[in-house]
């Protein structure tokens, strides 16, 4: 299993967390939550590429 893939998720996960507690404690809900919803479309942008690579693995392996 890759574990780089895994540092990368929490690391988005981690600075996406601490930007949305400063945003909300500064009274910017809005942009917090648009912070959220942009951490969120770049770990799925990140995990449709490696299910991908996964998907043309496995159509390799059995030769679809």
């Amino acid at each position: 299993m890759d574990v780089d893939l895994i540092f990368k998720i929490a690391g988005v996960g981690i600075v996406v967390a601490v930007l949305n507690q400063l945003l909300v404690r500064s009274g910017r809900e809005e942009q917090a939550l648009l912070t959220t919803i942009a951490g969120l479309v770049a770990v799925l942008y990140v995990l449709t590429r490696e299910i991908g690579d996964l998907f043309s693995s496995i159509k390799q392996i059995f030769g679809f």
